[in-house]
């Protein structure tokens, strides 16, 4: 069997298991986030949070008790981990250094677990579980809820309610991620992925001592992160590392879990709504462009643009032999196409081509599928911009699931687009105008790729790294963590002050005039908007970087 023909068995695969998980797994997500039954345990968190699980909340309290969990998320981590020197399983190992820990400590809060160190020589396994995997979880949470309360606003009328926080936030990790990442990790542990604390190798450091290795709690770490769609692993060789990801179908189903939650949500939406087509229209849109970028990306590898790897059949430099070039390009595609960051290869190897696809599908929002959430709000975000390019086209009132899309929603809209693009292409700029370029390992094009990389990266939240740059200076780590801290806060804001304005209307009853918004028409419509405001976007960047590379 030869490598395409394997990597398209994978491809058609993974399509076959999400279509068939899409409806289940979205009708539990539904009853979730929608029912009103509250169990024995959940009443204790809401009373030790001080919650009324009864009350709803207005988009402007939604969006505080977003900001102060996250806020006192980032407190703590970086606390944990500037006395981690002083806690038990430190392994010995010194306390991270202020600009490190800042960096992590916003990096995990925002879902992005851009990673500048190794996780394995630098963390001790108290920080790793009590303060990295358990952002994994609620970070992750975080982004699905504020998806719910979007949708609450399509949903609910003359009402400023969008939901509680607190509820929404306590059931979404216990009913839905910690069930399937108790299952995941029993999985991976069976194919292999290490999970212990017992102590390792003994290996000697460049400064001559000597310090113990362990194997670690990687299987429970390396489904959370799957799930949750975000890439702080143990090992800084992430999914490559045999110890978190061993064989092929370790791969497979990592690759999986990292579309789960995504391709389920727009299921979701379509019950909320009560229109299940909706639904089927933010997936069909989620998953051509997806099918689009995966079929791209293992092309230009195959193709293997270059003298070398011309002559050997496809790009084989920077990808493990046990996964082949075709696995690697499919992973690297699913995690730039959600906000995982988790990564099987190295990015920094691709072809010119290859390289600009990763860069691409971050640049497209993360919008397929997008992140768990994430994903989903940006999508619906897009659509609210498609469905008023179209009201301008044929001279009426846009409207999307029966709410009026006016100059007050589509300037929230309009905002929430902006943030990123402003933030990558600003920090882009600001490295070279001050020098901080040079910690790039090449020059030229693919020096300005992998510094834009890296932005594009922090400001998305999505953690993968295009490797070759040092970042872990004052500098990359405090612009970086910025870039995280407004790329993922800012977009929320927006989302939920959306979400707020659609809450308040009067549903708009369809008339002849109104834009079928579930029909193929309106699914290329917003796959056509997505691609060409990314191109007007970042058009200029990519042609200085990887486009020039590969002409």
């Amino acid at each position: 069997m030869g490598t395409t023909t394997a990597g398209a068995i994978v491809v058609l695969s993974l399509v076959a298991a999400l279509v068939a998980v899409h409806r289940p797994f979205g009708d539990h997500m539904y009853r979730v986030v929608s029912g009103n039954r509250h169990s024995r345990f959940e009443r204790g968190v809401y009373r030790l949070v001080g919650a009324d699980p009864a009350a709803g909340q207005p988009w402007g309290v939604y969006a505080r008790s977003v900001l102060a969990f996250s806020a006192v998320s980032v407190l703590f981590l970086y606390g944990l981990q500037r006395v981690q020197d002083h806690l038990w399983l430190s392994l010995g190992f010194d306390p991270v250094v202020p600009h490190g820990a800042w960096n992590t400590a916003v990096s995990f809060v925002t879902n992005t677990n851009w990673q500048w160190y190794s996780g394995e020589s630098t963390m001790g396994h108290l920080v790793q579980m009590a303060g990295l995997a358990v952002q994994n979880f609620v970070s992750a949470a975080v982004g699905i809820a504020v998806a719910v309360a979007l949708v609450r606003g399509f949903a609910r009328s003359r009402t400023g309610d969008l939901g509680n926080f607190w509820v929404d936030l306590t059931r979404i990790i216990l009913r839905i991620l910690l069930p399937v990442a108790v299952l995941g990790a029993l999985v991976l542990m069976a194919g292999g992925v290490v999970q212990n604390l017992s102590a390792g190798t003994d290996v000697t450091t460049l400064t001559g001592g000597s310090r113990t290795i362990t194997g670690g709690p990687v299987a429970s770490q390396e489904v959370i992160k799957e799930l949750g769609t975000n890439g702080g692993g143990f090992y800084n060789a992430n999914s490559a590392h045999p110890y978190e990801n061993p064989t092929a179908w370790t791969n497979w189903l990592q690759v999986f879990l990292i579309l789960l939650i995504p391709f389920s949500l727009p299921r979701v939406f379509g019950r909320m709504v009560g229109q299940h087509r909706q639904g089927h229209a933010i997936a069909a849109v989620m998953a051509i462009l997806a099918v689009a970028s995966i079929t791209l990306t293992n092309g230009f590898e195959l193709a293997g643009d270059g003298t070398v790897p011309q002559a050997v059949g496809a790009a084989l430099e920077g990808k493990e032999v046990r996964f082949d070039v075709s696995n690697s390009a499919t992973f690297a595609a699913a995690t730039t196409l959600t906000s995982t960051g988790a990564v099987n290869s190295f990015h920094d190897s691709y072809t010119a081509l290859g390289g600009m696809m990763t860069l691409g599908n971050m640049m497209l929002g993360e919008v397929a599928p997008g992140g768990v959430g994430s994903g989903l709000y940006g999508m619906l975000v897009l659509a609210v911009i498609t469905v008023f390019v179209a009201g301008l086209m044929v001279g009426r009132t846009p409207e999307y699931v029966g709410k009026k899309i006016g100059s007050r929603e589509i300037r929230f809209a309009a905002l929430y687009f902006l943030v990123t693009p402003a933030l990558v292409l600003v920090g882009t700029a600001t490295a070279f105008a001050t020098g901080n370029n040079a910690t790039a390992l090449n020059t030229g094009p693919h020096g300005l790729s992998e510094v834009l990389y890296a932005f594009t990266s922090a400001s998305n939240n999505n953690g993968s790294a295009f490797a070759g740059i040092t970042v872990n200076t004052p500098w990359w780590n405090t612009a970086l963590g910025l870039c995280m801290l407004l790329g993922r806060f800012l977009p929320i804001i927006f989302v939920l002050a959306l979400a707020g304005s659609l809450a308040r209307q009067q549903p708009v009853p369809a008339s002849e005039g109104t834009l079928p918004t579930h029909r193929p028409l309106f699914v290329g419509m917003v796959v056509g908007v997505t691609v060409v405001l990314v191109a007007l976007t970042f058009l200029p960047a990519l042609a200085l970087g990887p486009l020039a590379e590969a002409l």
